[in-house]
């Protein structure tokens, strides 16, 4: 199965503001790369168009990311890629077990521990009345998920950007990257690392929900891999496109802006594609599709903004 992804990302800048973007697809997805993978990044106004130099660079997670400085005015970031994925839905690993916490590996360690929208420290005793009965691993694992599923409700008009775990646990509403938030606080407390994922999550082979956009979702480490593990949309999906992973939504904005960035235009898709290019037609839906987190933007005061998904 081919997946075509492509996104037009726009912005206004009053000023020349240095930014970084997380737009590339994950290293680890190299090897199935069929066609693009690049950003362009461009000044533009109504006749002319012209490239902004860019450099890269690995993050200490190991996602491919972009920085530049942005002339002041209008500045589109952009580009497509065609993947091949093998077409089967999130595998449900029913039997996969929890590594002991002195049997990780180092690098995952980190996964267990708090972070800036994950408060583990505040969790323990509720994460262990809600689950520190159940057997360790996957039954454990999915049931974390699916609690949060079913106790949280979505509405795209309560994201904020300062939203936490417990702000999730407490309120009980939120959007896309909550659910996960949430979630991965939960598994942190029971020892099982859990880290926070952005891509694209198409309508593919799926009731279409409306215009694109990137997604979050979390892995699990289980009998030594990450799993796929989704909290608002926790049935097997078909088309996941991995383009960054972190200790939660901090670490994989899509683009951050060391400075005022208006947000002027916003597109994303990401669909099915035969060999000779032709789009696979969606099924019929007709749910309505929400937002997810596209940028921060670190104003003069250093204060950090965003959108959330």
């Amino acid at each position: 199965m081919l997946v075509k992804s492509e996104f037009d990302i726009q912005f206004h800048l009053s000023v020349p503001t240095p930014m970084m973007a997380m737009l590339h697809l994950h290293p680890s997805l190299e090897p199935q790369v069929r066609a693009g993978n690049e950003l362009a990044v461009e000044h533009i106004d109504l006749e002319t168009k012209a490239n902004i130099p860019v450099s890269e660079y690995r993050d200490v997670f190991g996602n491919r990311c972009t920085r530049f400085v942005a002339r002041a005015g209008a500045i589109r970031l952009s580009g497509t890629s065609v993947v091949e994925m093998e077409g089967l839905a999130d595998p449900i690993n029913a039997h996969a077990k929890q590594v002991p916490v002195e049997n990780l590996p180092s690098e995952v360690l980190q996964y267990l521990l708090a972070s800036r929208y994950c408060e583990v420290d505040k969790f323990g005793p509720i994460s262990q009345d809600l689950f520190g009965w159940m057997t360790p691993g996957w039954t454990k694992a999915s049931a974390i998920r699916d609690w949060v599923h079913e106790k949280v409700m979505f509405n795209y008009k309560t994201a904020r950007p300062t939203k936490t775990a417990m702000d999730v646990f407490t309120e009980r509403i939120g959007v896309c990257r909550d659910y996960q938030h949430l979630a991965i606080t939960l598994s942190r407390c029971q020892n099982i690392p859990a880290r926070y994922v952005t891509g694209y999550l198409g309508d593919i082979r799926w009731p279409y929900s409306g215009p694109g956009d990137f997604s979050a979702w979390y892995q699990v480490f289980l009998d030594g891999r990450w799993m796929t593990m989704d909290a608002r949309h926790n049935e097997p999906r078909i088309g996941r496109v991995l383009m960054a992973a972190g200790r939660d939504a901090a670490d994989v904005a899509i683009t951050t802006s060391f400075g005022n960035a208006v947000l002027t235009n916003f597109y994303v898709d990401s669909y099915e594609v035969l060999e000779d290019g032709t789009t696979v037609p969606t099924l019929p839906g007709t749910i309505a599709q929400e937002p997810v987190v596209t940028s921060a933007n670190r104003g003069s005061a250093g204060a950090v903004q965003g959108l959330a998904e």
